[in-house]
């Protein structure tokens, strides 16, 4: 099991958003966290990855109990797993080798043949093995989230959490972007987290799905 969140109150600052939330992703499992605009997707998800602490209940990822987990532990807690935002979130004054080297040597990484080699293999999962010399805005948005994941793929994350990654996509590039998760998931076996409001997505590849709605958590077990 990669996550566990168990009679959790989860706060935007002093605002609580969602109230008794409990559920579990096991590992190599793909989930869905659905919800309108505002309805607590991000928060929960930045709370996961500690980013927001965790005011009431108790979690668990990666083997790190967030309930008791201390400022100084949050970067072990994020080398083990993989975090993609709507909005890339690239470097725009380096090109691609550079922005993924200075990830990796942020985890920990001091080896530059296996820096090198890491690179080259997450750009081939992506389908991207000829970008290295490239500046972000010389890539297209689909081509950006392409790094954005092979980004947080360099570490072996357990788990990865992607916060609606194809939210700035259009439609054809947003089915891309689905399938490259669902071939990631499963072909490293690594958990996938993934908040989004695209329902064409999810009916087109059910999986199992966390419904945040009027300050509640439900699983809707692969329902839609």
């Amino acid at each position: 099991m990669v996550i566990s969140i168990k009679n959790a109150d989860i706060y935007q600052k002093e605002n609580l958003v969602l109230s008794n939330v409990n559920f579990e992703v096991n590992e190599g499992e793909f989930v869905y966290l659905i919800g309108k605009t505002g309805s607590g997707k991000s928060s929960l998800l930045k709370t996961l990855y500690a980013e927001l602490w965790l005011e009431k209940g108790q979690a668990s990822v990666a083997g790190h109990e967030l309930h008791t987990l201390r400022k100084k532990e949050t970067p072990e807690l994020r080398r083990k797993i993989g975090i993609v935002f709507q909005d890339f979130q690239l470097l725009t004054d380096r090109n691609v080798k550079k922005n993924l080297e200075f990830f990796m040597k942020a985890m920990g990484w001091s080896d530059g043949t296996q820096i090198a080699n890491r690179i080259q293999e997450v750009l081939r999962q992506v389908d991207l093995p000829d970008v290295l010399q490239k500046m972000p805005h010389q890539l297209s948005g689909g081509e950006q989230q392409r790094i954005a994941i092979a980004r947080a793929l360099l570490n072996y994350p357990q788990v990865i959490m992607a916060d609606e990654p194809t939210g700035n996509l259009d439609p054809e590039k947003s089915l891309d972007i689905l399938k490259l998760f669902l071939k990631i998931n499963e072909e490293s076996n690594t958990a996938v987290l993934m908040a989004t409001h695209d329902l064409e997505l999810i009916e087109r590849y059910p999986k199992r799905t966390i419904f945040c709605d009027k300050g509640t958590v439900n699983d809707l077990t692969e329902s839609l």
